[in-house]
């Protein structure tokens, strides 16, 4: 079951269209992944789904009816701009913005000792926003994100300003929030991050969806029947033993063996590469080659754009 879907969004600016009938489905308990280069109409479309900006066109879908102005309380969103008083207190500010999103004085308290004591933050509790480092400020909201556990999870480029340790403890807070059931559309540049942390994904560009659904059922879309394979030191070239047909792409070595990339003719298994070459060679280990998201993200705005080559 979808707990969000975007059905032919479209928006306008004088005469620039950011979005262009775009849909997304958002399974329910999923990581998505909310893919495209800068200004392709991403943050517009999450500003939509919170209601900030309208739609031109197109209908929006929560929890299998559509999105009405009192969901924004199921919805956590952190966004890429951050913005917090910076005179304020860390304490204050967080109370404040808790009880915003519907929580008790109370409710908002324990809650927040809970989140500073897991964040090991409890000591900037009553220091100003304006002394912490950007990546301080930001463990701040993305904990204000997450206080009122709403379904739905919006997260903008979250990792910005972290170094790799509090980024890494983002991530894991992140698939932590999906195992208690969140939702989660997830807006990156990262293409290692997608990698790790998206089940599904939509990649827009120029406005348009281009590119949409299960990480690994794109992966093997995008594959080449291209395979790598490892053979001992010392053993001669790969290339007087195999077909024409068979494209090596690469040979290189290290002090214990060689390596051949080798694109298969579409046609052809593994075994059809093995079959020559078993009694000529020994072979430690055969992979297939298979595409990550980053090169799946190049190519696919490349085949909208040749241009761009």
């Amino acid at each position: 079951m979808d707990l969000f879907s975007a059905h032919s969004i479209t928006k306008l600016y004088s005469n620039h269209k950011a979005l262009d009938r775009v849909s997304i489905d958002v399974p329910e308990g999923s990581i998505f992944g909310l893919l495209g280069p800068n200004g392709a109409g991403k943050t517009t479309l999450i500003r939509i789904i919170n209601q900030i900006i309208a739609a031109d066109e197109g209908e929006m879908f929560f929890n299998g009816r559509k999105l009405m102005p009192n969901d924004i309380a199921s919805i956590g969103y952190l966004p890429e701009e951050r913005g917090l008083y910076k005179k304020m207190t860390v304490g204050a500010q967080a109370m404040y913005l808790a009880q915003l999103k519907g929580l008790s004085h109370q409710e908002s308290l324990t809650r927040l000792k809970f989140w500073f004591e897991k964040f090991e933050i409890k000591s900037w509790w009553n220091r100003k926003v304006e002394e912490l480092s950007k990546g301080m400020q930001q463990k701040i909201q993305f904990l204000i994100t997450i206080i009122h556990e709403p379904r739905l999870l919006i997260f903008d480029e979250p990792f910005s300003g972290f170094d790799p340790i509090n980024a890494n403890l983002m991530k894991e807070e992140i698939l932590a929030q999906k195992e208690k059931g969140a939702t989660i559309i997830f807006s990156t540049h990262n293409m290692a991050s997608v990698e790790e942390l998206c089940d599904h994904i939509a990649l827009i560009d120029r406005s348009r969806v281009v590119l949409s659904g299960l990480v690994r059922e794109i992966k093997k879309t995008y594959k080449t029947n291209t395979y790598i394979i490892s053979y001992h030191r010392g053993e001669e070239s790969l290339r007087n033993f195999l077909p024409d047909s068979f494209q090596i792409l690469e040979e290189r070595a290290d002090p214990d063996h060689q390596y051949a990339t080798i694109k298969l003719p579409a046609d052809a298994t593994p075994n059809d590469l093995l079959q020559p070459i078993l009694s000529r060679v020994t072979i430690n280990s055969l992979q297939e080659q298979i595409p990550g998201m980053n090169d799946i993200f190049i190519q696919a705005v490349t085949q909208q754009h040749p241009e761009l080559k």
